[in-house]
């Protein structure tokens, strides 16, 4: 049901755009808009998921456990730390560090592992280039998905956090839109890569640069912590920036840090998807 209910709302494109699934006869001549295309990839995907609403369930959990386990409990032993000229206590340094690191869990799982699965598998890119999507409505759609999914992630996570007392300034709304600019240049960084991905065993390499990222991003202790050398490297590390970002937003201490990491994330966006959108031509129409 499911799968035919997906491909009802592509055919339904179809015909709007008055072309056939004819690929020996070219591209159809009236392509559909680019919001159509990322709502239609958007829906098929929501279909096909809303059965399994427990692993959306799962995915905010971890982070919440992550907060309990080591901002409270490590958070007994530890006064805080200064950020920004503050001390700060270290379950509000934690929490926020936290919520960029989901958007980065959230954005890195759908793009690599199920974009994947979707790419060489079940050949659905396939399928949807059989209508007048393009490999770029396909790109653009999917991260529209991961972003949907990573958005309510941080929404709820931030209420949480609100729950907890650890926020207390209103710049704090503004996090959800950094989570959600985190989960898009992760997201397409992720795509990009993954079509180089030629079997299963190439996903050790992400996690290999996963996890580092995640030990050595600011999140549990400050760029004090480290040598010199290492804190200017982990410094131009992405999950620092984003991570950056978030802590300042839901502290209220906005300095330039910030807007060197939103230039940094947005250069992320922009150049993951567009790898990801020639590397679908080469993939899926040559």
């Amino acid at each position: 049901m499911m799968v035919t209910s997906a491909k009802g709302a592509l055919a339904k494109a179809i015909g709007r755009a008055g072309g056939g699934p004819d690929r020996a006869a070219g591209r159809p001549d009236s392509p559909i808009s680019t919001s159509e295309a990322t709502a239609l990839i958007v829906q098929r995907n929501y279909i096909a998921y809303r059965s399994g609403w427990w692993i959306f369930v799962s995915g905010f959990l971890e982070p919440v456990f992550y907060l309990f386990s080591i901002g409270i409990g490590v958070g007994k032993l530890i006064t805080g730390f200064t950020f920004n000229g503050e001390v700060i206590p270290y379950a509000e340094f934690v929490a926020p560090g936290m919520l960029a690191a989901s958007a980065m869990n959230g954005a890195l799982l759908d793009s690599t592992y199920n974009f994947f699965f979707k790419l060489k598998y079940n050949k659905l890119f396939d399928q949807m280039l059989a209508t007048p999507l393009t490999t770029t409505d396909v790109a653009r759609g999917e991260l529209a998905w991961s972003l949907l999914r990573g958005g309510i992630y941080s929404a709820v996570f931030l209420l949480v956090m609100v729950a907890m007392d650890l926020v207390h300034s209103w710049w704090a709304v503004l996090a959800v839109p950094a989570a959600l600019l985190i989960g898009a240049a992760f997201g397409a960084v992720g795509m990009a890569l993954t079509t180089y991905m030629r079997s299963w065993q190439d996903f050790d390499y992400i996690t290999l640069g996963q996890l580092p990222l995640f030990l050595f991003s600011g999140t549990f202790f400050p760029l004090s912590a480290f040598p010199d050398w290492l804190a200017a490297v982990v410094g131009c590390t992405p999950l620092y920036r984003a991570v950056v970002l978030v802590r300042e937003l839901t502290t209220g201490s906005i300095t330039w840090a910030s807007g060197v990491s939103v230039v940094y994330l947005v250069a992320m966006v922009l150049v993951g998807l567009a790898i990801a959108g020639k590397r679908l031509d080469r993939l899926l129409l040559s």
